[in-house]
């Protein structure tokens, strides 16, 4: 009878744990979907002249995006994407950059001398690291589509298409099993 009953309550607990696991809440459900955004740190000190623009194209992609969040690093913080001022034409690594990886970003001055948007740039930049390729349309409305479009386009907003795309790429938050791949994009003229 005694064995009976521990097992009778340790079933119960058992049961009722179960139960208890399985009711999702709002709460609940808002810290799952917090605990998936991938947080990824910038330096720009090797682009200091584009901070401001830096710092805008981080805020538009943490609006665009919420599976990853651009952050600027502090010191001696883990440095997942370096930002460099470079004298030719801007360039990137293709990611998806992961929490653990490292990418990097050449803010080329060429394409600044040339009259496009330097929002535009750094936006399209940070892009491939997030994994965006580019496309190419000739389209100002899609970001990607980089010094195809006018050198009058100032839109440094992402497509819907392109907003998805990283929100997939980001879906599972941190991939740790990802091994990480070097890609280098040269936006060409």
């Amino acid at each position: 009878m005694q064995r009976r009953t521990l097992a009778l309550i340790a079933a119960n607990a058992f049961l009722g744990a179960a139960v208890v696991v399985g009711v999702a809440t709002p709460a609940t459900a808002a810290q799952d979907s917090a605990a998936l955004v991938t947080t990824l740190t910038y330096d720009d000190s090797g682009a200091s002249q584009y901070r401001t623009e830096i710092a805008a194209a981080a805020g538009i992609w943490n609006a665009a995006a919420p599976n990853v969040k651009l952050v600027k690093a502090t010191s001696g913080q883990r440095v997942n994407i370096r930002i460099v001022s470079d004298p030719g034409w801007p360039r990137a690594t293709l990611g998806p950059v992961r929490s653990t990886g490292s990418a990097q970003v050449w803010f080329g001055k060429q394409a600044v001398d040339q009259g496009y948007n330097k929002t535009r740039i750094i936006t399209h930049e940070l892009g491939h690291n997030l994994g965006l390729p580019d496309n190419r349309t000739g389209l100002c409305s899609d970001l990607m589509s980089g010094s195809s479009a006018p050198v009058s386009c100032a839109n440094a907003q992402p497509s819907a298409a392109e907003r998805a795309r990283v929100q997939r790429n980001y879906a599972t938050g941190i991939a740790a099993n990802q091994q990480p791949l070097t890609v280098v994009i040269h936006d060409a003229a």
